[in-house]
Parts: structure tokens; C-alpha cells; sequence
């Protein structure tokens, strides 16, 4: 429930004395409770606003006076050049001839899909315009679980665009079979239709924890129909104010009710059967581990878990003990990094739900950019949760050739009406690599079930090629969920083209030569979504060297320059088992590819990846593309002479416990940057 009122104070996104309606942050989550009537007031000391926050985490924002306060800055020449590369131009900028009618001076309104969103300022709610694929696909598969799940309960969802089913096969054949996908699941025939825009008393409560501007759920309510109603919540009092100002903006606030409150705490709050939502969408700025626990226990019975991961350093093997410490796996620095992150999440939600008797679902899994985003449903059933163990698997991973060799943590056999469970048996694998001789490293557990539903995806695939101006990024959706369809589901982590032929120092074959040669060898193989030149295939590591060893006749490298301990020197000294043939089968080439469909884009924009956390006073300093290009390649161009640290600041001399003196090899200069600053 939104709630206005009329204050006369100084206005917190400007700097003059106003009369106006500000909007106001409903502080219960159900209509039986009375509005709170105490409102947040601006703490001079950050940990009252904190202990504020905790205590009445979703009463009314109100801006009260505040020299400080009334003063924010407008975007910044850097940010709105940035956004105007990612295709995000402003509809409104404060200038000398006043602000558009409903902005206050200081703000500025950008356009996404249908939404408008304003922004007080450049950083002071976190904002990434690179990851509007993120929020497309996010509707997308959103729209498709609501037209399953309201088809169920007697609702049509009406999709602007869209006046039929259109089936977009890859193959070359036409399949009929695809366009009766609405009619499944005993659903019984709608009599109700859902439209964007409209509350729809049948329809899904959603939640996302971590709103920020508040941009995602307002897409939501504009571009997504059958939602019974929208709660999104931000920890910031800023935020929520925000989101309140950007729901009313946008005429959906009888869809979306702004929150401020702990996003997990809430999410606790709502663990009763009839009070949790259907779908929880969880995007936090790097690690989404802490909000998991709450996340499985607040989402329905079959309800859709959407989590985002940015830290991805942690997630593809930078930092493996870091990685085990948030997601109970320890993550390995191989070429297959990126689909094994997405296996180490969804390790991760399996192994939370399973606490509570639950279980996931995987709808859809995707590499993209610089994170990943998986969509689960969740499901409850205490027989299913035993079968957890045996879809968790350890990965040895060979440090010379990179070969790897799966273990499932688990064994569960059938005899007859009853499901057997025990430990698995292993090593699959000796203390040595049978190919190059060198040592294994351990990874894992990671998940070891498919990471696609093919038939929810082969229908989100349809919606989004059917409807392709619904959204601004349609052809890298289409190009994305292509290669997911054509991906072998029974198959975890791939091999690439350019470290196989590495390892032996030879030339690279084609990707169709090398693919029509295991298909020859009777084998299965498909691209991977997560990473370009990619081979995931059914063939054990021996058939690959094989092969490897086959190209390598045709065209050799210089033996006598290999050393005799190294990979190649031990995997060429091995005769191959088999005769490879490359030639060029037609079926070699996959749909995705033969159509050139957009599967990896180029870099949009410069400095182009995550962006800076949002400040407490807003506003990027001036000096970041400086600090990026100090800190570029500072590991490569490493100091060789002493002298030269003369240049950097002593950290001790800053804190006062520097003992050296003028012998000191740092500078004892007072920093630059700080005076400038103090000035």
C-alpha cells in the first residue's frame, strides 16, 4: 500500500523550500495491520539510522531538514556517457531551462523496456545499465512460469505482442508437437485473462529482495501479466524512497509496494505456508550466499527462485577457499569455470532446501558477461530430497592436460518398490593422469544433474523470437536460449578447442573438423552457452587425445623441442587407439551457428563490467578511470628497482607508526589526492 501525504520541508532530491505530495513507504506487508504513524527521520550518527532501520524497517521515509541532506548531485558527465553507450538515453536532465514536469532539480529519468526510472543522482542507488539482458530474460521466464502456474488455476495471461504461439524450430524439419505445449498438465480451460498492468487476484506475489532503483520491479508490473502484487525492498531508506517515487512515476503503485527492511528478516517473516510468495528474485551486488538460507524457506511449493552471482572470481577458481567457505564447494581454475560456477550455485540452493525437506528444479542456467543467473523452482518432499547426494558429484581435474573425471557423491539403485541408498565407490581415477602422468586437483561438490529444463526454455525461446520488440536485447535472448536447447543436458562441463591443442603445441583444428571427427568415432557433442570453442561431448578424455594424436600426424610439431616430462612430450609418445576422420559431416555444423545467431556479443561499452558500489553520499569520484588505469596490468609491470617505490604513499607513515624515518623506501609526502581533497 502506498501512502502520500503533503509536507513542507526542504525536498531531499533538491535544494529549495517545496510544498508537495512525497510518497511514503507502507510499513506492513498485510492489509489487517494499521499504518505505522512514526516516520523516519535522518540520524546525524550512522548507527542510529541503522538501529532505526532495524526496528521499524518498513515505516514511512520522510525527508525531514538537512542542510547536508537537501543537496544531490546530478548525474555525473561519465555516468550519463555511460549510459548513453549501453543505449539508455536520459528523457530528462536538470539544465537552465528547468526541470520536465513531476522531476525535481538534481533528477533525471532514463528508459528501459517500458519503465522510467528516475535518478537522483550517479551512484547513490546501485544502477547497472549493461545488465538489461539480465532483466529481459528475467521477464521472460517470469511471463512463462505465470502462464504455466496461472493456467492451473483458470487464468489466460495475455502477452502485448503476441497473438499466437509461434514455434521457432532450429531444426530444419517443422515440429508439431511444439505448438500444443499450452495444453498440458491437466490444466483446466481459463475462463479469466491477466494483463500487464492489471492486478489479477489469482495471480503471483513477488518479491525482489534487493531492489535498489527499483527499475526491475516496475518492468515487472508493466511487461509481466498475471502478478497479484509486487513487494520490492532495499535496506537503504534512500532506495525505498526511491522505488515509492519510481512505482508512483510510473503509475503502478496499486502493483508495487515499496520496502525498507532487511531483505533476509524479511524473507524469515514470510515462512508460513500462506504468506510466501511465488516468486523471489535475488540480484545483490557480488555474493548472494547470505539471503540463500531465508530465500528456500519464503518461496512456495513450486515457487521460481531467480539468483544472480557477480562474484565470479570466487566462483571460477580464483579464490577456491573463499568459494567453499560461501557455497560449501571449493571451486577449480579450469576452462570449464564458467558452467561449473553455475553447478556450485545450484550445489549450493540444493543443499539449503535440502535443510528444510525441500528440493530444487532447475529451469534455467546462464553464463553471461560477468555473472550468472540461474532460475530454480522449489519444491518439498522429504522421499525426493534423499536423492540429493547422488546429484552432487567431485570433480578431479588433471593440472597438465586438463582431463577431468566425475564422482557423484552418492549411489541409489532400484529394487523394485523400494530406492536403495549408499556411498559411492571410487577414486575414478589413479594417483596420476593416465594420458600425461601429472597429478589431479579435487573440486567440487558441484551439482551433476542437468542445469535446463529444455522444455520450459524451448518455450521462452518461442515467446521471445515470436515477440521480438518486446525487448531491447531479443536477438541475444534467442541467440542464448538457441545454444542452451542445443547443449547435451546429461553431459556436465565442456573441453575448448584452443586447450587441447595447447597442451600438445600443435594447430588448432576446425571446430567442424574436430566435431565430424567424434561424431565419426560415434560419439555425441554439442557447443556450450557459457564459453565460445567449446566441446561437450559423451567421449571419455582417452577418445579426445586420440584424436588430438590424429591431427597432431597431419600436422606435427617439433618433438625433439618438447621435454620429456611435459604433457605433450607424454601424450604423443602414446599411439592412438583409433583413425580419426575429419571430414566435414553436414550434421557437424549446430542450428545456432548455421543460422549466425547472436550467441556472444562484443563489449558494449568502455570500462565496460561490474560497476562501483553505491555510495552513502552518491556520486562516482572523479578520479576512477585514473585508479582503473594505475591499477591496470599492475601484477605484469611489476617493480624491479627499489627506488621506484619512492612514488607510493607509506601506508604506516598515514597511520602514525612508521618507525623507518627518511630511510624508509616509501614516500612520506602527504598524499596528493588527500589534500586535494581537504582543499
Amino acid at each position: 500500500m502506498l501512502v502520500l501525504t503533503t509536507c513542507a520541508c526542504t525536498c531531499v532530491y533538491g535544494q529549495h523550500l517545496c510544498v508537495r505530495q512525497l510518497p511514503l513507504v507502507s510499513c506492513h506487508l498485510h492489509h489487517s495491520c494499521p499504518p505505522s504513524s512514526k516516520i523516519f527521520q535522518r540520524s546525524e550518527g550512522r548507527a542510529a539510522a541503522s538501529a532505526s532501520r532495524g526496528l521499524r524497517s518498513m515505516e514511512p521515509l520522510k525527508a525531514c531538514q538537512d542542510p547536508e541532506a537537501s543537496t544531490i548531485n546530478p548525474l555525473s558527465t561519465a555516468a550519463k556517457s555511460s549510459l548513453a553507450d549501453a543505449g539508455l538515453t536520459p528523457s530528462g536532465t536538470p539544465g537552465e531551462q528547468g526541470s520536465p514536469a513531476g522531476l525535481s532539480p538534481g533528477e533525471t529519468v532514463f528508459k528501459e523496456g517500458k519503465a522510467s526510472i528516475l535518478f537522483p543522482s550517479a551512484n547513490e542507488v546501485f544502477y547497472n545499465p549493461v545488465q538489461e539482458f539480465n532483466r529481459d530474460l528475467t521477464c521472460a521466464v517470469i511471463t512463462e512460469f505465470a502462464r504455466d502456474v496461472l493456467a492451473q488455476r483458470g487464468v489466460k495471461v495475455l502477452v502485448p505482442g503476441e497473438t499466437e504461439r509461434v514455434v521457432v524450430s532450429l531444426s530444419e524439419e517443422t515440429n508439431e508437437v511444439d505448438v500444443k505445449t499450452d495444453k498440458k498438465n491437466g490444466a483446466e480451460e481459463p475462463h479469466l485473462t491477466a494483463t500487464v498492468g492489471e492486478k489479477c487476484e489469482r495471480g503471483l506475489r513477488v518479491l525482489e529482495a534487493l531492489a535498489a532503483s527499483g527499475l526491475r520491479s516496475v518492468r515487472f508490473a508493466l511487461e509481466v501479466p498475471g502478478l497479484q502484487s509486487i513487494t520490492a525492498n532495499d535496506f537503504s531508506t534512500k532506495a525505498a524512497a526511491l522505488i515509492a517515487r519510481n512505482a508512483q512515476y510510473n503509475k503502478v503503485d496499486h502493483l508495487l509496494q515499496a520496502s525498507c527492511r532487511d531483505a533476509s528478516m524479511l524473507m524469515y517473516e514470510m515462512r508460513g505456508k500462506k504468506e510466501r510468495y511465488d516468486v523471489i528474485d535475488l540480484d545483490p551486488y557480488g555474493s548472494p550466499t547470505c539471503f540463500l538460507d531465508a530465500a528456500v524457506q519464503a518461496i512456495g511449493e513450486g515457487g521460481l527462485l531467480c539468483v544472480t552471482c557477480t562474484d565470479m572470481a570466487v566462483l571460477a577458481g580464483s579464490s577456491g577457499e573463499t568459494c567453499y567457505s560461501k557455497y560449501g564447494s571449493f571451486s577449480i581454475k579450469a576452462k570449464y569455470c564458467h558452467e561449473m560456477a553455475l553447478r556450485v550455485i545450484l550445489h549450493s540452493l540444493d543443499q539449503r532446501a535440502g535443510v528444510y525437506q525441500r528440493y530444487i528444479q532447475p529451469l534455467l542456467s546462464v553464463s553471461v558477461d560477468f555473472y550468472i543467473r540461474v532460475f530454480v523452482r522449489v519444491f518439498t518432499g522429504q522421499a525426493t530430497v534423499k536423492n540429493s547426494a547422488s546429484k552432487q558429484a567431485l570433480v578431479y581435474s588433471c593440472v597438465g592436460c586438463g582431463s577431468f573425471h566425475l564422482q557423484k557423491m552418492g549411489r541409489r539403485t532400484n529394487n523394485g518398490k523400494h530406492m536403495k541408498y549408499s556411498a559411492a565407490t571410487g577414486p575414478p581415477v589413479g594417483p596420476e593422469c593416465d594420458h600425461c602422468g601429472q597429478r589431479h586437483q579435487l573440486g567440487g561438490p558441484i551439482w551433476a544433474e542437468p542445469i535446463h529444463d529444455f522444455d520450459f526454455v524451448q518455450r521462452v525461446l518461442y515467446s521471445a523470437s515470436g515477440n521480438p520488440s518486446r525487448f531491447g536485447t531479443s536477438k541475444r535472448i534467442e541467440g542464448v536460449l538457441s545454444m542452451v536447447t542445443e547443449e547435451l543436458e546429461d553431459v556436465p562441463l565442456y573441453y575448448t578447442m584452443d586447450s587441447l591443442s595447447n597442451t600438445i603445441h600443435c594447430n588448432t583444428p576446425s571446430m567442424l573438423q574436430f566435431r565430424s571427427a567424434l561424431l565419426h568415432a560415434g560419439h555425441r557433442v554439442s557447443l556450450s552457452h557459457a564459453c565460445k570453442n567449446t566441446i561437450k561431448t559423451d567421449a571419455p578424455p582417452a577418445v579426445l587425445w586420440d584424436i588430438m594424436r590424429c591431427w597432431e600426424k597431419t600436422n606435427p610439431v617439433k618433438r625433439e623441442k618438447l621435454s620429456e616430462t611435459s604433457p605433450a612430450f607424454k601424450i604423443l609418445s602414446t599411439e592412438p587407439s583409433l583413425e580419426a576422420c575429419f571430414t566435414v559431416r553436414e550434421d557437424a555444423n549446430p542450428q545456432s551457428r548455421k543460422h549466425h545467431l547472436k550467441r556472444f556479443q562484443l563489449n558494449p561499452q568502455a570500462f565496460w563490467g561490474p560497476k562501483a558500489r553505491a555510495k552513502t553520499g552518491g556520486g562516482i569520484s572523479c578520479n576512477l578511470q585514473d585508479k582503473r588505469k594505475k591499477c591496470q596490468n599492475k601484477r605484469k609491470n611489476q617493480i624491479t628497482d627499489s627506488s621506484q617505490l619512492k612514488n607510493f604513499p607509506c601506508k604506516k607513515f598515514k597511520q602514525g607508526s612508521c618507525t623507518h624515518g627518511d630511510q624508509c623506501c616509501y614516500s612520506h609526502e602527504p598524499d596528493q589526492a588527500h589534500q586535494d581533497k581537504m582543499e
